[in-house]
């Protein structure tokens, strides 16, 4: 049997400024990159089917 899912903790004060900062700046060229290699990844099937 799966053990349930805590529900996810709200961020309030310093961490919630910090967190929206974030997600409010430009990403860098390592978040680019990293970007770019999940688009161009290539898919290999795990089972041939027929």
């Amino acid at each position: 049997m799966a053990t349930p899912i805590a529900p996810t903790p709200i961020l309030r004060g310093e961490a919630a400024k910090q967190f929206e900062e974030y997600l409010n700046s430009p990403i860098t060229e390592e978040e680019k990159e990293i970007k770019e290699r999940i688009r161009n990844k290539r898919d290999v099937p795990m089972f041939k089917i027929d």
